[in-house]
């Protein structure tokens, strides 16, 4: 998987922990190694993960490694990105975009600055 400055990998095992359980909103990035546009998505994410690091947290999955977090989550498709605050999903989107139309999709679910 691709490793992304500001974006931390999580899996089944410490899911809960680092997502459900975290202080900020988190978006997930459900990826596989596999996924072309996830590859795509991976550096608008790290520039989000970047600019937003004070009001939103993201994380991404490996669907392939981690079946029981994509499975608990209706994961259809890759990339999904799932929004979880405090500790439940409130925003779901399938593909990738660009930096702006994310920003834009994500307002409404940050955390105030």
């Amino acid at each position: 998987m691709m490793r992304v400055e500001g974006v931390t990998t999580v899996t089944d095992a410490d899911f809960d922990t680092e997502v459900l359980g975290a202080g900020l909103p988190v978006l997930v990035k459900f990826t596989a190694d596999w996924c072309g546009p996830c590859r795509q998505l991976a550096p608008v994410l790290g520039a989000v993960a970047e600019e937003e690091a004070d009001r939103l947290k993201i994380v991404q999955l490996d669907v392939d490694r981690n079946p029981e977090v994509t499975l608990r989550y209706g994961v259809m498709a890759t990339p999904t990105l799932m929004v979880f605050r405090a500790g439940e999903p409130v925003k779901s989107m399938v593909g990738a975009r660009p930096k702006r139309r994310l920003l834009q999709e994500l307002e409404d679910v940050l955390a105030p600055a």
